[in-house]
C-alpha cells in the first residue's frame, strides 16, 4: 500500500502541477474559458462573468499549491480532501461539456495540450480514482525531508506563483502555446492537412468597405497590428502610448492597422481623440483574444510570420528592426 500510495501521489501531484503551470503562464486564457462556462448557453450564470479572471487565478493557484503540497507531503489530509472536492467539480463540468456538447475545449491544460471533451472527462475519472486511493492511504503520505521544509517551500512557491500571475497580466504570457506565438507563420497555420484541422481557421480581416484584406496584410514585408478585441473594454490611455509606436512604425515602412470586433464609430472616436494614423479592420473577437492577451496589444509581422508581441504598457519597447 505504501508503494501504491507513493506512485499515485506522484502521478496526481505532477498532473495538478503541470495543469496549473500551463494555465499560470496565461491566466487570461483560463478566464475566457470561465466566461464560456458562465454563458447563457452553458451554465447560465452570466452574473459571474465579470469575476471570471479572479475565479481563474484562484483555480490556478489552488491547483498548483495542492499539487506542490501533495508532492512535498504537507498537510496530507487537508490536501487530499481538497483535491477530491476539486476533482468532483472538474468531473461535473467536463461531463456536462461532453454530454451536452458545450465548451468543446475545457482548457484543462491551457493551450499546451488539447483533449476532446470525453477524453478530458475520462482523464478526470482516472484522477478521481487515484485520489480516492490516496484518501484511504493518507497515513502513508509523509514529507520527504521535513514538515518545516515542506511548509516554507509551499509558502515561497505561493509567492512565486503570485508574482508570475502579476507579471503575465501586466505584460504577456511568458510561454505562448498558441498558433500566433512569435516565430509562427500565420499562412502556414491556415493550411489544411489530411490528418487534422488547421490550428488557424478564423483569421479573416475586412475593412470598413467590406473588402477582404487578409492576404494583403499577410503578404506585407512589414506590418504592425494593433489588436483590441473590444474598444469599450480597452485601456483607453494605452492608445496614447501606442501612437508613439505606430508613428515610428509608419516612418519605418510598416503597414499599420487596428484589428477589432467593435463598431466603426467606436474606433473613429478613439482615432480622433489620439490622432491615430492608421485604419481599422474587422476581425472575430475570439480570434483577437487568441492572437494576443492584451487589449490593446501590438503584433508585428513579416510576410505573415509573427516577429514580435507587446502589451500596450510595453509600447516603448517595440522593436522595429
Amino acid at each position: 500500500m505504501k508503494i501504491v500510495t507513493l506512485i499515485f501521489r506522484l502521478i496526481v501531484s505532477l498532473t495538478f502541477i503541470f495543469s496549473g503551470f500551463v494555465k499560470l503562464v496565461d491566466p487570461l486564457g483560463s478566464s475566457y474559458k470561465f466566461q464560456e462556462y458562465f454563458g447563457s448557453d452553458v451554465l447560465n450564470l452570466e452574473f459571474l462573468i465579470p469575476y471570471a479572471l479572479p475565479f481563474s487565478i484562484l483555480l490556478i493557484i489552488a491547483e498548483l499549491l495542492l499539487g506542490v503540497m501533495l508532492l512535498l507531503g504537507y498537510l496530507p489530509k487537508f490536501t487530499v480532501w481538497s483535491l477530491l472536492v476539486m476533482i468532483l467539480i472538474f468531473l461535473f463540468l467536463t461531463w456536462y461539456s461532453a454530454f451536452y456538447n458545450k465548451v468543446l475545449d475545457c482548457g484543462c491544460f491551457g493551450d499546451a495540450l488539447k483533449l476532446s471533451p470525453w477524453d478530458t472527462f475520462y482523464k478526470n475519472v482516472v484522477l478521481f480514482a487515484l485520489i480516492l486511493v490516496l484518501l484511504f492511504g493518507t497515513k502513508y503520505i509523509r514529507p520527504f525531508i521535513s514538515v518545516s521544509f515542506a511548509k516554507w517551500t509551499t509558502f515561497l512557491l505561493f509567492v512565486v506563483f503570485l508574482y508570475i500571475t502579476y507579471h503575465v497580466l501586466v505584460h504577456l504570457p511568458i510561454i505562448d502555446f498558441r498558433p500566433y506565438a512569435i516565430g509562427k507563420n500565420i499562412p502556414e497555420g491556415m493550411k489544411h492537412t489530411r490528418a487534422e484541422l488547421p490550428p488557424i481557421h478564423d483569421f479573416y480581416l475586412e475593412n470598413m468597405e467590406g473588402n477582404n484584406l487578409t492576404d494583403e496584410v499577410l503578404a506585407a514585408d512589414k506590418a504592425m497590428l494593433i489588436v483590441a478585441y473590444n474598444l469599450d473594454k480597452s485601456d483607453r490611455q494605452g492608445f496614447a502610448d501606442i501612437k508613439k509606436a505606430t508613428d515610428a512604425a509608419s516612418k519605418n515602412g510598416y503597414k499599420v492597422y487596428l484589428l477589432t470586433a467593435s463598431m466603426e464609430e467606436d474606433f473613429l472616436d478613439i482615432k480622433d481623440e489620439f490622432d491615430l494614423n492608421f485604419d481599422m479592420l474587422f476581425c472575430d473577437e475570439t480570434t483577437l483574444k487568441t492572437i494576443i492577451r492584451a487589449n490593446p496589444g501590438i503584433v508585428t509581422l513579416k510576410k505573415g510570420t509573427v516577429t514580435g508581441k507587446w502589451n500596450w504598457i510595453d509600447a516603448d519597447k517595440v522593436n522595429l528592426n
